[in-house]
């Protein structure tokens, strides 16, 4: 009789502990999933969300600045080339010709057809020509497009008036004849050896 109470009683305390180790790893099991999930989320959302946003501002500002583009000037919004040079027309071009080679092609050089235009412009404006020489030349509105050599720093805009036949162009591909700034055509130091 002794032996069978202690029996009973060894049998119960093995059960007791084989139900208590069941409930303890049940709880691991179910809570630690559940944080490890959560933490990797948060995690991983926010920082990929502002990278996306940072990657597609830098892009956009890149490809405004690799192309003609429109800066603010003395004159207002102009266009300008890639490096930030003012561009100009010449009214004595008849639209899809230039009149302008030898030594007026050396002060005001044509801008090069291939040269690439900004997202902030409406590319439907910009075209090209074929000069005489074989080169082509970048339109704007038809009108082809130069730089003036004497403007040696970006924004630069000393052609404007020049032989009151020279002007900026504002953003819609529109000539702005305000005011000469720039080289009248009595300076004696500007280079005149051409008709304009």
């Amino acid at each position: 009789m002794r032996w069978r109470t202690l029996g009973i009683f060894v049998v119960a305390v093995v059960a007791l502990a084989a139900c208590g180790a069941d409930e303890g790893e049940g709880t691991s099991t179910t809570t630690v999933p559940e944080v490890t999930t959560t933490s990797a989320d948060a995690g991983q959302e926010d920082p990929t969300t502002t990278t996306a946003a940072t990657e597609d501002a830098t892009t956009t500002t890149a490809e405004m600045m690799d192309g003609v583009h429109v800066a603010e000037s003395d004159l207002g919004p102009i266009l300008v080339d890639p490096d930030g040079f003012t561009l100009y027309i010449f009214t004595a071009d008849s639209e899809g010709e230039s009149a302008c080679y030898e030594a007026c092609a050396e002060l005001w050089p044509p801008v090069s057809a291939d040269t690439p235009i900004g997202a902030d412009l409406d590319a439907s404006m910009f075209g090209s020509i074929e000069r005489t020489d074989g080169t082509t030349q970048l339109t704007v509105s038809g009108m082809p497009l130069y730089l003036y050599t004497p403007d040696t720093s970006p924004g630069d805009t000393t052609g404007q008036g020049f032989n009151d036949v020279w002007f900026v162009v504002d953003a819609q591909g529109n000539t702005i004849e305000a005011a000469a700034t720039g080289v009248s055509d009595d300076d004696e130091d500007a280079p005149l050896d051409y008709d304009y």
